[in-house]
């Protein structure tokens, strides 16, 4: 019926300190992704729940 969304990350575009936001219901399911996605590149990230403009959803730094 509905096909899953593939997610695609910025990491190798991004210099430290820089962050994205990804406005999002399901909140853990997404930091699991983007956490994942980071380890498999070797980028590191922090990656919180927030809310942007009355959106909730994940914002996501780089830090290394």
């Amino acid at each position: 019926m509905y096909e899953e969304v593939e997610w695609i990350f910025p990491f190798e575009n991004m210099v430290i300190g820089e962050s994205f936001f990804i406005p999002t219901l399901k909140t853990s399911q997404m930091i699991y992704m983007i956490e994942t996605g980071a380890k498999r590149v070797g980028v590191r990230i922090k990656a919180y729940v927030t809310s942007k403009d009355n959106h909730l959803g994940v914002r996501v730094w780089r830090v290394r």
